[in-house]
């Protein structure tokens, strides 16, 4: 059967329509400051200035590179991305589900590699196969885990087929429309296990050619005049880096740039709505801040102990006072709600009553009077991590302390800078730690499986038994549908015993110059991304659902053999 729509796609006002001057916030969200409701730049630009607040060398797609700049110089099969509830024909003209384990992709014929060199299915073959030899990175458990993907081969000319292990009904939504496509000619004589130190300038398809890097000067992308899906409607971007935050608004403000990948903090909202100079832009980010909760370390191992810990925190009041209400409350846990698979039910209320009575059951009392609960005779004191560069982040800490404190839980906060707490992170030292999750975390269903079984919200191996047993039962699925029913299923056992703690949805606000008018939305992505710079009937071609894009099984079909795919160790926000 040909696969719809589930939910309306969120795009700055109109499910059809992505101009970002129809409106200036999403229907979505809500907002203490209106943005401006027109755009007044032009539709083309010979040039814009683009401050990233970052370095992440030269466009490596193994080495951590940000989805938006892969997204410039390479191309996915579907489009726009995992973060929509059907994506659209990109390198595929259309992909149908042969049986329970098997996809086949037709692919077009009129693509070349940004060198001149045509692109052909002998490129995706040879994509899929690397990704299982390459370094655990960003993409590759879309290949070598949820799903694994055991093999593709050319059929012929123009078609591909994909052979899960197990079956892999929701290839196209995610992987397909997930995974950069590279070139067999480029990558096929660099060893995979030194991917991740490529340092040359890369070549795709996308519409964007990487012409110059340094870490100095910063990135020039040059339009790719060729691009099958119509010329870009500006020339050239511009990319310095500027790391201090401060620096990069003041650029904004004076014209020495046209916008930034940095997104405006709540107290400069109302500020650059004032400005003449600038236009400003709300939409609703799929991501949130969060408190991580160390499940190794007693008694956060307890999900009795962590569900407490996540009614004792003041949603509405994170909300209200670390956003200035600019965003929704996170009632609704984990995953984002506006997730293509989010189950409407997911519930996470601010419930103080309910965290001490679970607190008394578990037998964790104050003694001796001080206001902290003890366990055998112990006082519980959890040490918070945060990134001390962040006012955010640390305002968000200091009143999850008072929240906490209030039913008994002592907390200490402990400041550092971001190297560290990404190593802190990553090694699990520490109770609780400060951090913020990106669309690939809570807005890609294959992802949020994946998370259970990488170390992010749990770890494979590590007993869970109503997840594990639930988790089988997903395995076993083998269309979209039973799929998406066991996943929402999934989503109430992690929030009845969450390991991290969604403190606000928030709304994105971008503040960009009037030398230029062409921004767009795209879920996940912000407007700072490639649907930007292309022609407005091909961005909504691409995010409209109304092409006839996924040909899937239909709901009899029968079931697949399932065995248990190995754990990866990989974990990418």
């Amino acid at each position: 059967m040909i696969i719809h729509h589930q939910r309306a796609l969120s795009v700055l006002g109109a499910a059809t329509l992505l101009a970002v001057t129809l409106t200036g916030c999403s229907s979505t969200a809500k907002s203490s400051a209106a943005a401006n409701t027109e755009l007044t730049g032009p539709a083309t630009a010979e040039e814009l200035t683009i401050a990233l607040d970052k370095d992440t060398g030269p466009i490596n797609l193994f080495s951590g590179a940000s989805d938006q700049l892969i997204e410039l110089v390479y191309d996915k099969l579907l489009s726009p991305s995992p973060y929509v509830d059907e994506p659209q024909p990109w390198l595929a003209t259309q992909v149908r589900q042969i049986d329970p384990g098997t996809w086949e992709a037709d692919l077009r014929t009129d693509v070349s590699w940004q060198d001149g060199v045509p692109f052909t299915p002998d490129d995706v073959v040879f994509s899929f196969a690397y990704m299982h030899q390459a370094p655990t990175g960003r993409y590759t458990h879309h290949v070598n885990d949820t799903p694994y993907v055991e093999r593709a081969v050319k059929v012929d000319a123009d078609t591909v087929r994909f052979e899960c292990r197990d079956a892999c009904p929701d290839l196209a939504r995610v992987t397909l429309a997930d995974l950069p496509i590279v070139a067999e000619h480029i990558w096929t004589d660099i060893d995979a296990a030194e991917a991740k130190t490529i340092q040359e300038l890369p070549i795709g398809t996308g519409p964007y050619q990487l012409t110059s890097y340094s870490p100095t000067e910063g990135y020039t992308f040059t339009a790719n005049k060729d691009y099958f899906a119509g010329e870009p409607t500006v020339k050239t971007l511009t990319m310095p880096v500027i790391t201090d935050q401060s620096a990069t608004f003041t650029a904004l403000q004076s014209g020495e740039i046209d916008a930034t990948t940095r997104k405006l903090t709540p107290e400069l909202v109302s500020q650059f709505d004032n400005s003449p100079n600038v236009d400003t832009i709300a939409t609703q980010a799929l991501s949130f801040p969060e408190i991580k909760i160390n499940y190794l370390n007693e008694p956060m191992d307890n999900g009795d102990f962590r569900k407490a810990l996540s009614n004792a925190i003041n949603k509405e009041q994170m909300l209200d006072v670390v956003a200035l209400g600019q965003g929704r409350t996170a009632s609704s846990g984990y995953p984002h709600p506006d997730a293509p698979f989010a189950n409407p039910d997911n519930s996470t209320p601010t419930d103080p009553d309910a965290s001490i009575a679970t607190f008394d059951g578990l037998g964790y009392t104050d003694t001796d009077g001080d206001g902290i609960r003890e366990i055998d005779g112990e006082p519980i004191i959890l040490t918070t991590y945060v990134n001390s560069g962040l006012p955010q982040d640390v305002r968000a800490a200091e009143l999850a302390k008072e929240d906490l404190e209030k039913v008994g839980i002592g907390i200490e906060i402990e400041g550092m800078d971001a190297a560290t707490l990404t190593e802190r992170s990553a090694k699990k030292s520490y109770d609780l730690l400060m951090s913020t999750i990106g669309a690939h975390g809570v807005a890609d269903s294959d992802q949020f499986v994946m998370s259970h079984r990488a170390g992010y919200l749990w770890t494979s191996g590590l007993a869970w038994e109503q997840w594990d047993e639930t988790y089988a039962k997903w395995l076993k699925q083998t269309t979209h549908n039973g799929r998406l029913a066991v996943l929402q299923d999934l989503q109430t056992i992690q929030n009845e015993a969450p390991t991290t703690i969604p403190l606000y949805y928030p709304e994105e606000h971008w503040a960009v110059s009037q030398n230029y008018g062409g921004w767009v939305e795209s879920p996940g992505y912000g407007i700072m991304q490639k649907w930007s710079f292309l022609p407005a009937d091909v961005v909504t071609a691409a995010h409209s659902g109304n092409a006839q894009a996924i040909v899937e099984l239909t709901d009899t079909a029968p079931a697949a053999e399932v065995t248990e795919p190995p754990a990866s160790e990989e974990h990418q926000h």
